[in-house]
């Protein structure tokens, strides 16, 4: 027996706040202006879906820069150093979506990645773009405590 009846639901849409925010279809038949402008409307939508493309959040300071092979999960290569993925890890993609370890078996990546301090495990990792991969990141704990960030711009500078 359903809960919420058809009906009922298009009902609360139709009267939800949101669709006073649609505006209605037009009646009036299309003109030549009319299309010029609907075209350029939809010509415009992929420069604003790349635009959206950048990393929403950004890479926290506190990471370091390194370079991963994805193994049978949990095991890595961190920087040619045998390790592994904690029970917990976070994948972030280039888009700052969650991914599993899994689909990335047998993959290079340039990560920006977190330890976890108790177990020396892997305990965040941030799969980077190539441009976020150009920019200056620091790859040991000694680096991180000499150079200086600028949270703005998300980058680095050497003394």
């Amino acid at each position: 027996m359903p809960r919420c009846h058809a009906r009922s639901f298009a009902v609360s849409l139709l009267a939800s706040p949101f669709m006073a925010t649609v505006p209605a279809v037009p009646t009036a038949p299309l003109t030549a202006f009319s299309a010029l402008a609907t075209l350029t409307t939809f010509a415009a939508l992929p420069s604003a879906a790349h635009a959206q493309a950048a990393r929403p959040v950004p890479i926290p300071p506190q990471t370091l820069r390194g370079e991963m092979l994805f193994g049978m999960p949990p095991e890595v290569k961190l920087n040619d150093q045998a390790t592994r993925l904690s029970p917990a890890t976070r994948i972030r993609g280039q888009s700052n979506t969650l991914v599993m370890s899994a689909t990335l078996s047998g993959q290079t990546w340039k990560v920006n990645y977190t330890l976890d301090p108790y177990t020396g495990l892997v305990q965040d990792v941030w799969l980077l773009t190539a441009d976020e991969a150009a920019r200056r990141w620091p790859t040991t704990r000694e680096e991180a405590t000499t150079w200086s960030f600028d949270p703005i711009s998300q980058s680095w500078s050497k003394p």
